[in-house]
């Protein structure tokens, strides 16, 4: 019976048992706790504002405390400095990481869906043979099955045939595909890469003498329905024991036959309601579908759906989320704001304003139709990599029309507000002038005229590959599949500042109202803004670490995307110097930006580590990145929204909301989107991959407790519909100021609650 061993807590990466892991672990430890040292700097700096400066405590605005530019600098070039600190033993890693030359033992490993290949070179070669998930876990993951996979020794991480490797021996991987993008990943070595069609990655690992037994890892791509259940088992045996080895399997060699590859209105107030009614209809399905992944992964096994719906609702829950929920969120608070805040009587293309809303139900209505067609929704994941994509069954041309679509909205949508904001500001408005905002949807309208056209290239490239045989991304043609991630990203990271630029903005609204003091530092705001969004278009391979890339590009592109901390930072100590000596309250607005604020810094920081080449390859497809983009999308894109709706809909509505009802709503959703999202970093430390049905019983308890965490975030989300509709429906009248004891600033609060039909008949003065 061999051993097996683990060098993983449960809750962080683990030490290892190779030099690169251990190098990893070091490095990751170091990011680790220098971003815990700037968060109680930073963070003990809020605490303190919030505690010192209180309204109620009778705290007095210094409302000359605008701009300093020694401290501005300052809180550049630290950030600048820490980063240099944490990139130089990055550097030096990735080079070690890199250097495959004199290896002692060469293995191919080929990825088939759902198994790998093992061929033995040097002097092994001859040896071959396929690795398939072991026959016990495979009956105990099956429905109705009967068998407890508690009972299961190893669930879902033991196989029938494990690789053989020596101890004290470098061993190299030549890794490739024969259908779909698969990662072969064992953590305990610190090795994992992409195994892409067409393509041959390398990698390399030396396990230390006298630390011989079972080692295990998982594919870490989704590569389809059995994803989950592709587990991979190294048995490190000593030198001898490994050349006995050899010799039996070479006495008793037998070839195995390669498997075949596989295949209405047009005023800007109505359209902005619509967008925003539509956006939480889109909210509830989309967190529908992730009540029922959150279920399905309550315990080991698989309880309520096999593994293609579960890949089909991971799949179509970002997307729902993603195009149906945040983006057209914001497009309508553009729609009700914007005009408000420039002085301008309605957006500038009022028809195809209209026209650009009533893509989306149309849109949305075929990707969700898509259930109900033979071979159900899309199941490769948002990012839709090929080939994986291309086996969609009769889906395929209704999601890509529905892309098409979603995208053609959100430029019309873009357009319009550029027209609106160049052309028709109020007299004296200049554009630094302009509210936040309003500089925030600016920028993010050209980001989107600037990425989408990529979008709808990439997947128009995808229909052709899938109906007219061309081979964009076919490796057998001559094609590329990792072009299509470089075309996708190349979107896809701007695509998520599209989705955080107007958070930013609607932050830096509502903290300087309530802290009653004007923002600190705006206009090296607006530039921090238009950094982060030029530099959105530079870091897009930081997404493809483990598809392997020469050197130069891991360093230009961890030193890039390292450097998007720095505008960040300027924006995070800018909002903390607003509130610092301000006379603070906590309306529930108030309370959904400092959340933000605080959590949204949190998936920063495990942004800066995920921007580490030679850790993150430990990151990479696991539950930690899920943790890190989550702790960026929920409590900030959608608490930003949240904000948003509770600082403004009495200025819609002309009634005031149950402040009490907001709050509670306020207190759970930042408790359990915590007791969600956090415990996603401890189980993707300890090695658990993303987007698995099912997974092995030693991740059973934080799966447990993040599921209750996403059921009670869920219910939560009730008490905003609650709020909502109570506030529409009437309540206590809202002054034209709405937060009079706050008194905010902007051409907005001059208008009536609520505000006329056309806004500004006449052109408002601003002096």
């Amino acid at each position: 019976m061999r051993v097996t061993t683990n060098t993983s807590n449960g809750y962080n990466l683990p030490t290892g048992v190779t030099d690169l892991a251990r190098d990893m672990y070091g490095l990751h430890m170091e990011v680790f706790w220098i971003c815990v040292g700037i968060a109680v700097v930073v963070f003990g700096a809020m605490i303190y504002a919030l505690v010192k400066f209180r309204h109620s405590q009778g705290a007095v605005a210094d409302t000359s405390m605008l701009h300093s530019t020694r401290v501005e600098i300052m809180w550049t070039i630290v950030p600048v400095i820490i980063l240099v600190v944490m990139a130089i033993p990055a550097a030096d890693l990735i080079l070690k990481q890199e250097d495959t030359r004199n290896s002692q033992l060469s293995i191919r490993v080929t990825g088939y869906q759902w198994k790998w290949e093992y061929s033995y070179m040097d002097a092994a070669e001859g040896v071959d043979f396929f690795s398939t998930l072991a026959r016990d876990s495979n009956f105990a993951r099956q429905q109705n099955s009967g068998i407890d996979p508690n009972t299961v020794p190893n669930y879902l991480l033991e196989v029938d045939h494990p690789l053989v490797i020596p101890s004290g021996t470098k061993v190299r991987l030549l890794l490739t595909s024969q259908d779909v993008i698969h990662a072969w990943w064992v953590p305990d070595f610190g090795a994992k890469r992409a195994a892409i069609p067409g393509f041959v990655n390398e990698l390399w690992f030396k396990v230390d003498p006298g630390k011989e037994g079972l080692y295990r890892g998982q594919c870490a791509a989704l590569c389809g329905r059995d994803h989950g259940f592709m587990p991979i088992v190294v048995d490190v045996r000593t030198p001898d024991d490994f050349k006995k080895w050899v010799d039996a399997q070479k006495a008793a060699v037998k070839q195995a036959a390669l498997p075949a590859p596989a295949a209405p209105a047009t005023n800007h107030k109505d359209i902005g309601t619509m967008y925003l009614v539509f956006s939480l209809i889109m909210f509830f399905i989309g967190g529908a579908m992730a009540m029922l992944i959150r279920a399905e992964l309550f315990k080991p096994g698989l309880q309520l759906m096999d593994p293609v719906f579960f890949n089909q609702m991971t799949t179509n829950h970002a997307l729902v989320m993603i195009f149906g929920a945040v983006m057209p969120a914001f497009v309508g608070l553009a729609n009700w704001m914007v005009p408000l805040q420039i002085g301008a009587p309605d957006m500038a293309l009022p028809r195809m304003n209209n026209f650009s809303f009533w893509l989306l139900p149309f849109a949305f209505t075929l990707l969700l139709s898509t259930m109900f067609v033979p071979g159900g929704m899309a199941a490769a994941g948002w990012t839709l990599y090929p080939p994986l994509s291309l086996q969609t069954g009769d889906a395929f041309p209704m999601l890509i029309f529905a892309i098409h679509m979603m995208g053609a909205s959100s430029i019309m949508g873009a357009i319009n507000v550029i027209v609106t904001i160049m052309n028709l500001r109020a007299p004296g408005m200049n554009l630094l002038k302009m509210p936040l905002f309003a500089w925030s949807w600016l920028i993010t309208a050209y980001l989107l005229i600037a990425v989408m056209p990529v979008l709808a290239g990439a997947v128009t490239m995808l229909l052709t590959d899938h109906f007219f045989k061309t081979s964009f991304f076919n490796a057998a043609g001559g094609g590329d599949p990792v072009m299509f991630e470089h075309i996708f990203w190349f979107f896809g990271h701007p695509e998520v500042y599209i989705m955080i630029l107007p958070a930013f903005g609607i932050i830096s609204e509502i903290l300087p109202t309530f802290a009653r003091k004007p923002l600190f530092g705006a206009t090296s705001m607006i530039y921090a803004i238009a950094s982060i969004a030029f530099l959105s278009f530079i870091v897009w391979g930081h997404h493809m670490f483990a598809d392997g890339m020469p050197v130069a590009a891991q360093l230009f592109y961890m030193m890039s995307t390292m450097l998007i901390a720095v505008p960040t930072g300027v924006k995070v100590f800018n909002w903390t110097a607003t509130l610092w000596r301000g006379s603070l309250s906590f309306e529930p607005p108030m309370l959904f930006a400092l959340s933000f604020l605080f959590l949204f810094t949190i998936g920063g920081f495990s942004g800066v580590m995920l921007a580490i080449v030679p850790v993150d390859f430990q990151y990479n497809q696991t539950y930690f990145v899920v943790a890190h983009f989550h702790y960026v999308l929920v409590p900030g894109a959608i608490f930003a929204i949240m904000g948003a709706v509770y600082y403004w809909i009495p200025k819609w509505t002309g009634h005031m909301y149950n402040m009490t009802l907001a709050k509670w709503h306020f207190w759970l959703s930042t408790i359990f989107v915590n007791v969600l999202f956090f415990p996603q970093h401890f189980l993707g430390l300890a090695g658990m991959p993303r987007r698995i049905p099912d997974y092995a019983v030693q991740f059973t308890d934080w799966n447990m407790v993040s599921s209750i965490g996403g059921f009670c975030f869920g219910a939560s989300q009730i008490l905003f519909a609650v709020v909502i509709v109570q506030c529409i429906r009437g309540g206590k009248k809202a002054s034209a100021l709405v937060w009079d004891d706050a008194r905010p600033n902007g051409l907005e609060w001059t208008l009536s609650s609520p505000p006329p039909y056309h806004s500004f008949t006449t052109a408002p003065e601003v002096k």
